[in-house]
């Protein structure tokens, strides 16, 4: 149970809805609320769908690649050490999102599913936390992973579904805030996953 509930926690850091709240309603501003609410529906199940089936087919596709879990530890790690450090700044990072999607967004998506679910929720952080966690994992744990992806898909809808609450309450400073103590953590669960991986590919370093 402390490993999915590191695994959830881990996730919500990497997702950061908070992160996606100005985003978000920059897109819903003007839509009618039941247009929102298929909006909110559409982001949240592609976000599921997506790292659902990381968790899936993860193992298959490092060994497609012939990528090693210890090797994928250290490069997925090193993402999210590149994300926790533009939250701590409080910006989006590129990571998440480059240029040239963050004005494909404002341009104006019909969906508004890409870039919003994918990348800027559903990106290479949340993937490689989630293949790794998976790796090597029999149907129940796989099944259990799901079950906490899940989770983090509610706790997501529920923020975009107050999202206009939620911003005027917080404001920006108390986002800012929020999105940092996320970034705080993401940093050390980071370092600890890179820490692991080169321990398996430098044994040396572990005496």
């Amino acid at each position: 149970m402390q490993e999915y509930l590191k695994f959830t926690v881990t996730l919500v850091a990497v997702l950061d809805p908070f992160l996606a709240i100005p985003i978000f309603l920059s897109v819903a501003v003007a839509r009618a609320p039941a247009a929102r609410r298929r909006l909110v529906n559409a982001v949240t199940f592609t976000v599921f769908a997506v790292l659902a089936s990381a968790a899936l087919f993860g193992e298959p596709l490092l060994a497609l690649i012939g990528a090693s879990l210890p090797a994928f530890r250290v490069g997925g790690g090193l993402v999210l050490l590149l994300m926790a450090l533009a939250m701590l700044n409080a910006r989006i990072g590129g990571v998440r999102q480059s240029e040239a999607e963050a004005e494909e967004l404002e341009s104006g998506d019909p969906s508004g599913i890409v870039p919003l679910a994918v990348p800027l929720l559903a990106g290479p952080g949340a993937i490689s936390t989630t293949i790794i966690a998976a790796h090597a994992g029999g149907p129940l744990h796989i099944a259990a992973l799901v079950g906490s992806v899940a989770c983090v898909c509610a706790l997501l809808w529920l923020v975009l579904s107050l999202a206009d609450r939620i911003g005027s309450r917080l404001g920006v400073t108390g986002l800012n805030i929020a999105t940092r103590l996320l970034g705080l953590a993401l940093a050390a669960i980071s370092i600890e996953m890179m820490t692991g991986g080169l321990k398996d590919l430098l044994p040396g370093l572990a005496r």
